[in-house]
């Protein structure tokens, strides 16, 4: 048996066919992110009133331009389609297309199980990656696990940078230790304009305390900014509703009430206001406490950090469907391939 049989490597000649299903900040990082990559070609990409498809390659300088001139895809010369249900009939088009990646804001909170029942019943076979960000959101995709492998859809589930790649180095870290006494992660992000992340935002917002979802998915951009005015910027996240926690528990690794994650968001700054990382604290086989503790470079972006593993789960989903297996799988249980 070869090595590629082996681990399921996909590297061939032809590079896969990738779509991107939102298009506001993290959509649109991930366009750049996919520029230059050898292994992936960006086909398609949906926004709230329409999509763009070229089976030989969307141009991302031209596609942000449009968005961000014309507030969509839909404008796109020539390959942009105004549309009222713009995943669906990007769905319909734009074939075939080997994976997507959902770049969409969880708003209200049940929209990206919708969004997998859209491709359940489309008939689409493929794989799809998510950085979702929240428990209840990852359980709701549970619940799909028979229907999507019964659609032969393989889906990999918070795939961002928490969850995602620091749920992923917690997973590893684990193997010290015969038991896990806590996981706590920590993050700080910079944002130089927040306005390029409303999505994301709102959804930091809901963690606040006397916020919930909808509230945040309420409020009207002067609002935010007016509570941002408040905090001079500043999101202070403790105690976060995160699905690290339930990831971790599926994989086996801890319970997940002994999983804890929280950070500063600065919204008028890029700098981070601190160092993300994750501490793995354990009882080892001899009997000694140890902590673990994976810390992610301040230059990295939350952007690179979640475009970049959310790009190589999805190889790795590849490497999955080509194999005949499909499911639901989330980023503590599979490892991702880099992208070249």
């Amino acid at each position: 048996m070869s090595a590629e049989q082996i681990t399921g490597s996909i590297n061939s000649p032809t590079p896969l066919r990738v779509g991107v299903l939102g298009f506001g900040g993290l959509g649109q990082a991930a366009a750049r992110v996919l520029a230059p990559k050898r292994e992936m070609i960006w086909v398609a990409a949906a926004d709230q009133k329409g999509y763009a498809y070229a089976a030989q390659g969307l141009d991302p300088d031209a596609s942000i331009a449009i968005y961000q001139t014309q507030g969509t895809l839909g404008y796109l010369e020539p390959t942009g389609t105004l549309s009222s249900q713009s995943i669906q009939d990007l769905m319909e088009r734009a074939k075939p297309v080997d994976g997507y990646f959902l770049a969409l804001p969880n708003l209200p909170n049940t929209f990206m199980a919708s969004i997998a029942r859209q491709f359940i019943q489309s008939g689409w076979q493929g794989v799809l990656v998510d950085a979702l960000k929240r428990t209840s959101a990852v359980e709701q995709l549970l619940e799909l696990q028979e229907e999507l492998l019964a659609a032969g859809i393989t889906y990999l589930t918070g795939c961002g940078a928490t969850p995602g790649l620091l749920t992923a180095a917690a997973a590893l870290a684990a193997q010290s230790y015969a038991e896990i006494h806590s996981v706590k992660i920590t993050f700080g992000v910079g944002i130089a304009n927040w306005e390029a992340y409303r999505a994301t935002i709102r959804e930091d917002i809901a963690h606040l305390p006397g916020y919930d979802v909808e509230r945040a998915r309420a409020m009207s951009d002067a609002e935010v900014e007016a509570l941002l005015d408040q905090t001079n910027g500043i999101l202070a996240l403790e105690n976060m509703e995160h699905a690290d926690d339930v990831m971790l528990e599926l994989a086996g690794i801890c319970p997940r009430d002994r999983v804890t994650v929280g950070g500063v968001v600065d919204t008028r700054n890029p700098k981070k206001p601190l160092s993300t990382n994750v501490q793995v604290t354990g009882r080892t086989f001899e009997g000694k406490i140890s902590t673990h503790t994976f810390t992610l470079g301040d230059e990295t972006s939350m952007a690179a950090n979640v475009c970049g593993p959310a790009f190589g789960y999805l190889k790795a989903g590849v490497a999955l469907h080509r194999r005949g297996i499909y499911g639901l799988f989330t980023a503590a249980e599979v490892m991702p391939q880099f992208v070249k």
